[in-house]
């Protein structure tokens, strides 16, 4: 699979990234992790080298699930992980760096991403400055390779890097979820960062499996997404999936291919895909092949808008 420089590094990624945040069963119901250990080497075989997860998803569990699944071909791999809120101290996040070390059974992280900005789910509010010093310090040990941000907006962004280099914004973005589009997606182009789409299936309603009716299971975290709380956003969902089915056919691909490939046609995009199974990672995989003419990307942003025009700008995709 042909790979893409992250933001002003010399770090190699993959244009769809294994996303892990399922590893959390306090948040994902049905999960296997057998299936997603299995799920990881087959994406690593099909080229996918970049694997996202963070310390938050399962207090480590994701990490850990990474590094059993990949250990072996950890010289092979980009991981990319994430600092806590709770960890935004000085010397929290040197304890949290070292965990994360542990945790993934690594002598360094490739991207070191902020999860959140500061004060961010009822956290302490800390000086970015104070962050920031542990996110270079680490970085000149060599502990990390460069460092990210996660779910800031411009003006967070642009505080951030007066204190050290940043190469990457990891959003929510997908078809029926584009808040980035605009200042922030443009900031990232203009300072030559990567954007690290999350949920670029809009946590699997863009897979077109969830029907009019349907109903999560307890300790599922969708239930709270925006787009399935609110009916009449979830209306516009369902007409706008049967506008772009006839498109993906057109394509040969399904529809979560279809979705993948849009996000990752956007300038310096890719996408973080999860999946619950093997066959799950191999579709996502396929979906880097798609190629997408100007006049389809116009079509598919047009069915999109059919959603998101109607969604109030919010860079949060879930009702907590």
């Amino acid at each position: 699979m042909q790979t893409y420089v992250l933001g002003n590094t010399e770090i190699e990624i993959t244009p769809i990234i294994l996303g892990t945040w399922q590893a959390d069963k306090g948040m994902w119901a049905g999960t296997d992790e057998e299936e997603l250990i299995e799920g990881l080497r087959a994406g690593f075989e099909a080229g996918i080298t970049t694997v996202d997860t963070a310390s938050e998803y399962g207090n480590g569990d994701s990490e850990r699930l990474v590094a059993r699944a990949l250990r072996d071909v950890r010289d092979q791999m980009v991981f990319v992980t994430k600092l806590w809120v709770s960890d935004f101290r000085y010397d929290a996040a040197i304890a949290a760096c070292e965990q994360s070390l542990r945790n993934l059974q690594t002598d360094y992280i490739d991207l070191y991403q902020l999860h959140w900005p500061s004060g961010s789910w009822g956290s302490e509010i800390v000086p970015i400055a104070e962050t920031m010093q542990a996110m270079v310090e680490l970085k000149q040990q060599g502990k990390i390779r460069a460092i990210g941000v996660s779910n800031f907006s411009v003006a967070q962004m642009e505080e951030a890097r007066q204190y050290g280099p940043i190469d990457s914004l990891q959003p929510p973005y997908s078809l029926f979820w584009r808040a980035i589009e605009g200042e922030i997606q443009n900031y990232c182009i203009e300072q030559n960062w990567s954007i690290l789409a999350y949920s670029p299936l809009c946590q699997g309603l863009l897979t077109g499996k969830f029907g009019p009716d349907h109903q999560f299971p307890p300790g599922d975290h969708r239930a709270k997404n925006k787009l399935f709380v609110n009916r009449d956003h979830y209306q516009r969902v369902q007409q706008a999936l049967e506008q772009l089915r006839p498109i993906a056919a057109q394509k040969a691909c399904t529809l979560a291919q279809l979705a993948l490939a849009w996000v990752m046609a956007q300038p310096r995009t890719h996408a973080i895909a999860g999946f619950r199974n093997v066959q799950q990672v191999q579709d996502n995989a396929i979906a880097a092949e798609i190629q997408l003419s100007e006049a389809e990307l116009e079509e598919i942003e047009a069915i999109g808008s059919t959603v998101t025009d109607y969604l109030e700008y919010d860079p949060v995709l879930w009702a907590f």
